[in-house]
């Protein structure tokens, strides 16, 4: 086992970073919020050589995994064999969410977006599960306040944490939504993104990712918890 890299493909007109995470050495990995435009994250998974094991969704928004169930689908087809045993299972977020998830597609019609279907996890996440990409150990922990199920990703062998739409650089997720919670969301990075440490790298899903560290002395929305 060698060390985590990855790629960013931003998707959809809302230009959500789906995550491709893989280890270096045995090329296992997993795909983290494919949102849509599954060929162009089709295309970077070829073009890096990853093998996905996982398809990882942080949340039930639309621009997170609108496009979970067709890659799915279209990684199962192109499987040496594609029965059960080749399927890449889509994990969490947490079960809170599942009404998100299951209005995708009705979503989706009225923003007058195409190829986005509703997503049905094979395994639900809750707070202190752990999940392995390629080989490496990651804890999720519920975060919400953006949406009621929202899950993080804190690696436990390396300084990464992977936070969705949670924490941004020099900002928070939105929380202007009828499921959403202001104070919930802070409570959030307050308990579980700050004590981290400083030089903890954290990718979001939009935007370039930041350290937790700078955040700290720097991010308005959370100066001061």
């Amino acid at each position: 086992m060698g060390e985590l890299t990855g790629a960013i493909i931003p998707v959809t007109p809302f230009e959500q970073n789906c995550l491709l995470l893989w280890d270096r050495t045995t090329t296992r990995g997993a795909v983290i919020d494919p949102g849509g435009d599954v060929p162009r994250i089709l295309d970077g998974i070829e073009q890096s050589g990853m093998q996905p094991e996982l398809i990882l969704l942080t949340h039930g928004h639309l621009d997170h995994a609108g496009g979970a169930a067709e890659l799915q689908r279209e990684l199962r087809r192109r499987a040496a064999r594609p029965d059960d045993t080749h399927m890449v299972p889509i994990v969490g977020p947490d079960r809170r969410d599942a009404f998100l998830l299951n209005g995708i597609a009705e979503q989706a019609r009225q923003y007058g977006l195409e190829g986005m279907n509703n997503a049905r996890p094979d395994r639900w996440l809750q707070d202190g599960d752990t999940v392995a990409i390629g080989g490496h150990s990651f804890t999720v922990r519920h975060c919400p306040g953006h949406t009621p199920g929202h899950i993080v990703f804190i690696a436990n062998d390396s300084p990464l944490a992977i936070v969705g739409d949670v924490l941004f650089q020099g900002s928070v997720g939105r929380t202007d939504f009828p499921y959403g919670d202001h104070t919930a969301l802070l409570a959030a990075i307050r308990d579980t993104l700050l004590p981290l440490d400083d030089g903890v790298q954290f990718l979001c899903g939009h935007g370039p990712g930041s350290t937790i560290g700078a955040e700290r002395r720097t991010n308005p929305f959370i100066r001061g918890l």
